[in-house]
């Protein structure tokens, strides 16, 4: 049996057994060589640490498995508008170069200010390649700046193509103005904003309302100018910023009672709760209507009487356009030309397989133009007022 010994003050001395003896951690020696020697020690395996890390380092750098030897060893996934011609420069400074060295985020923010490419990443793969995988912008509509047509994202961001390349690729989109590349960033996002919320609006529900709409104009984003490809005329629609299916469908529903009753209407104002203001071409007569009555007398464009006359009641504006006067909000319009009719007509929207250039009628004069004698403003006269459902 284990002989036992009792303490004669009954307690043990802290850090020590029962036999007395101290008990310390090995890394806390009690003498000073004892911590003499495993400073020592330690200063010795940080040594040969520091030295096995700069060794491996050197030989990887050295080593001929690990350089990047050609464009072979950029591999390249969801390439499609953009070509690897235009992808390489990126990578030029790495060619011969070790695979570790190889700055990655730098490269994949390289690869993002390319037009065409909305996202990438870049990878290395052991023991000598780099892997690149990128997504590529969709364009959502047409944009025309003078004589130039291209295509635009969700985002904004332009984008260029030949127009072969867009015949093959069938587009079907509206055209767009007021998206130029000089405007900033956030600039055409805003405007690009409100047209995806119309497109959207507009086709919910399985509809394809969309594919009846020809040109819009974005210049002002409170209120999307749209061209409405009519039989014989096309006419210029104001949709605001917000209610796009409700002012469409407004549209729809009377569209054919307002041009049999005008023949020569030219623009439709929908941005009224309970009214619709309706602009008669350059030189022709306007008129006002009630709700549902397309049957109202005509007045004269240079009557004293339409020229005074006031806008019916209650014909504030929705959403933005409400925050001032029908009045004011009316004579802000003047600088903005509207189309003559023989410049509507022109308008029409880029279908499927009749890509811009093809249809030169359709992008080379712009939506609102001002000519000689057939020049007015948008500001719907005063005198043509329609309430409408």
């Amino acid at each position: 049996m284990p002989l036992e010994f009792d303490d004669p003050d009954g307690v043990l001395r802290p850090g020590a057994d029962r036999f007395g003896k101290s008990k310390r951690p090995w890394w806390r020696p009690a003498s000073t060589v004892g911590r003499v020697f495993l400073s020592a020690g330690a200063l010795v395996v940080l040594c040969a640490f520091t030295t096995a890390v700069v060794m491996i380092r050197n030989t990887l750098e050295r080593d001929p498995r690990f350089r990047i030897a050609g464009s072979e060893d950029i591999q390249a996934t969801g390439l499609a508008e953009v070509s690897r011609a235009e992808m390489m420069p990126v990578f030029g400074e790495d060619m011969g170069r070790n695979i570790f060295f190889v700055p990655v985020d730098a490269r994949r923010k390289q690869l993002e200010q390319i037009p065409w490419i909305e996202r990438a990443t870049v990878m290395r793969v052991l023991p000598d390649q780099i892997r690149v995988a990128v997504v590529e912008r969709q364009p959502v509509a047409f944009t025309r700046h003078r004589e130039e047509i291209g295509l635009v994202d969700a985002n904004g961001v332009l984008l260029n193509m030949a127009p072969g390349t867009m015949a093959k690729h069938h587009y079907s989109f509206p055209v767009l103005t007021g998206i130029d590349a000089g405007d900033s960033a956030d600039s055409r996002k805003e405007r690009m904003d409100v047209y995806m919320r119309m497109m959207a609006e507009l086709d919910a529900d399985g509809k394809h309302n969309s594919e009846q709409i020809s040109e819009i104009d974005l210049t002002d984003p409170e209120d999307a100018r749209v061209l409405m490809p009519e039989q014989g005329a096309d006419i210029l629609a104001h949709f605001g910023e917000d209610h796009f299916l409700e002012r469409y469908e407004r549209y729809q529903a009377h569209i054919a009672e307002w041009r049999q009753q005008y023949p020569h209407l030219a623009a439709v104002d929908l941005r009224y709760d309970n009214q619709v203001v309706l602009e008669m071409a350059s030189g022709k007569e306007t008129a006002e209507t009630s709700n549902g009555d397309a049957g109202a007398a005509g007045t004269p464009t240079n009557s004293p009487a339409a020229a005074s006359k006031p806008l019916a009641t209650g014909s504030a504006p929705k959403s933005s356009a409400a925050k001032n006067s029908p009045g004011k909000s009316l004579a802000a319009k003047k600088s903005k030309p509207a189309p003559n009719k023989k410049h509507a007509t022109a308008q029409k929207r880029v279908t499927a397989g009749n890509t811009p250039k093809q249809n030169s009628a359709s992008t080379n004069r712009p939506a609102a133009t001002t000519s000689g004698s057939d020049t007015h403003s948008l500001k719907p006269s005063p005198g043509a007022v329609a309430q409408g459902g």
